[in-house]
């Protein structure tokens, strides 16, 4: 039996953990389909928005809905869904970030909001630190992932720094030793959003495809855009 408490565990202390693999072979291919179903893309935002069968299929799963349940438990809600594809020998990097932004429900100046962007139709806001210590990412992977084709690197416990200015002046050796994840089809990493991460190129032959999803226990003044609730919709 999967130690899912020792998922959490490593969560809160190194800001990510990876589950061996989860999902099964014909929910992954389930997923593929309903995600290739709106758009052949590198990335789809507002996903559980435009495809909310999405949900459903994950939550279907036992070995998720537990991981979910000993991760998150009761009162939380997605608040956020990308389809995200690097696909084969793509030439593309991303440095190291933090994932700050979260989609806003309509703009609205409040304290502690800052640095509002309207980008594909929708608003974003850097929420106030709370708001994202108490956020948890499930990356769900639809293909392997490694070295070859754009695995995150990531610095343990740099997410109890807070949030890192990124400039000319930032080191990540400072922070820490950088960790390659490797992950297999099917399996689950878990991050939080302060956690600092990167990907590399692709010299692969092999897509990498996963569905990120952010769940969150906080509600916020101007309304979270994708919010949808997993309990009360008789999902979990």
């Amino acid at each position: 039996m999967a130690d899912y408490k020792l998922h959490k565990e490593q969560l809160e202390i190194n800001g990510y953990s990876i589950t061996k693999p989860l999902i099964s072979e014909s929910t992954l291919v389930n997923l593929k389909k309903i995600v290739y179903r709106e758009e052949k893309s590198y990335a789809i935002r507002q996903l559980v928005n435009k495809q909310p069968e999405i949900l459903e299929v994950l939550f279907k799963e036992k070995s998720f809905r537990e991981l979910y349940a000993k991760v998150c438990g009761k009162g939380y809600f997605l608040t956020k869904a990308i389809y995200f594809n690097k696909p084969a020998m793509s030439n593309w990097f991303v440095g190291y970030h933090q994932d700050l932004s979260i989609s806003a429900k309509e703009k609205q100046i409040t304290k502690d909001y800052v640095q509002w962007t309207y980008k594909e139709k929708q608003w974003g806001v850097i929420p106030p630190e709370g708001i994202l210590k108490n956020t948890i990412t499930f990356r769900v992977h639809l293909d392997s992932t490694d070295e070859t084709n754009g695995a995150l690197h990531v610095i343990p416990k740099s997410h109890v720094k807070g949030i890192i200015r990124i400039d000319e002046h930032f080191k990540k050796e400072a922070l820490g030793k950088e960790v390659l994840c490797n992950v297999e089809k099917g399996a689950v990493m878990l991050m939080n959003p302060l956690v600092l991460h990167a990907s590399q190129r692709s010299v692969s032959a092999s897509d990498r495809s996963v569905i990120h999803l952010e769940f969150c226990n906080q509600e916020i003044p101007m309304g979270w855009l994708e919010r949808k609730s997993v309990e009360n919709d008789k999902i979990f």
